[in-house]
This record gives C-alpha cells, structure tokens and sequence, in this order.
C-alpha cells in the first residue's frame, strides 16, 4: 500500500471488535494484532507460575519476557485468562511494558489493525481510522456463553452476565488508559447487526475516513 492505514477498534469484551478487525486486516491486506491477547497471556503466565496475581512487579517480568508469537490462542480464550487479563492490565507496570511492543505494530510498513479498549486513545491516538464497536450488554452476554460453552463451559446467562459486568467495571473504571471511546471515533454498535453487515459497516467508516 502506498500510504500507511491504521485502523485502531476499541470497545468492550463480546462486541465484535475482533471479528471486525481481523476481516478488515484481511479486506485491507494488513498485520492484525489483538492486544487483549498480550494481557491474557501476561495473565496466564501468572497463574500458571502460582503466584499472586496482584504482584504487579512479577506482571511486570511476565510482560517483559513476553513473545506474541508463542501465545496460544486456545488457551487465553477462558473465562479464567479474561478476568484475570483485566486484573494485570490495570497495573501501569504492565501497561508500560506492553505499550513499545503495541506501537512498534503500529509502526509496520503500509500499516496494521490492532483491536483491544485503548487502542485510539492511547496506543495509536493519530491513528486515521478509530472505530469504537459496542452492543447491547445481554447480545454480549449471550455471545460470550455461546462461546465459552462451546469450548466445553456449562456456564449459566446470569453467571455469565455477572462476569461481563464486572470485566466491565474493571476496564471503564481503572486509573490507568481506562477503556472509553475515543473522541473521534466512529461508533458501531453490532447489537442487531450479523458478521456480515457489522463488517460491511466497518469497511465503509474505513473508506470513508481515508477519503477525507
């Protein structure tokens, strides 16, 4: 691509932020990173190593050592790697360590599409094209049980509300790069919308944001 397009897509956990910025990486031929991938990851490697999750200089090394391409998709998908990521992630320690690797993606050659809750506020703030995707917070809740027991979960709607609420609280609520829509980002909510059209309307923000 002769010009560099960076699409920045924020909004919270069962939106379609990652759906969406995947097919446009397609559509537009560019890297994809998943930022909430990097906290996940963070996050398991705690848990894992069995200590404190709130030990924010052990996050802190966790964040330091981590390498994109060893994370596991499988594994960071569980309800236990997403509360746990909105638990390291407000650590500004964490923050710090991530956020050279983020802009570094940013920064590739023709452009990148990155997805997570502070991408067109923090991470890409002069990034052409910001799209914030949202839906209602039972369609989000309903996706994320769709998707956790079809990963083998038996989890209940309530059960699974009570934990996009607090995911929620946690993000919009932290001191630091709390989750919120950028001022000039375009709002997308997918609540009534299929794949399909939600990404339809993304790609045409895009078109229309790099033709001004």
């Amino acid at each position: 691509m002769s010009l560099s397009l960076v699409i920045a897509i924020d909004g919270p956990t069962a939106s379609g932020k990652g759906t969406i910025a995947r097919r446009l990486a397609a559509i537009y031929g560019l890297p994809y990173l998943d930022t909430g991938s990097l906290y996940r990851a963070v996050a398991l490697a705690r848990l894992g190593a069995g200590g404190s999750l709130d030990d924010e200089m052990a996050a802190e090394q966790a964040a330091t050592m981590l390498q994109p391409e060893n994370i596991d998709p499988a594994k960071i998908r569980s309800a236990e790697a997403g509360a746990a990521a909105s638990v390291v992630a407000a650590m500004p320690k964490v923050r710090a360590a991530l956020l050279k690797l983020q802009r570094d993606f940013a920064e590739l050659p023709g452009g990148a599409v990155l997805d997570g809750r502070d991408i067109g506020t923090i991470i890409c703030p002069s990034a052409p094209v910001k799209i914030y995707v949202t839906a209602s917070e039972d369609e989000r809740t309903r996706r994320r049980l769709m998707e956790l027991n079809a990963a083998g979960g038996d989890f209940s709607f309530d059960q699974v509300l009570s934990q996009v609420r607090a995911r929620d609280d946690r993000d919009q609520n932290r001191a630091i790069a709390p989750a919120t829509q950028a001022p000039d980002a375009h709002l997308l909510d997918t609540s009534l919308l299929s794949i399909e059209a939600a990404v339809e309307q993304a790609r045409v923000i895009v078109e229309k944001a790099m033709a001004q």
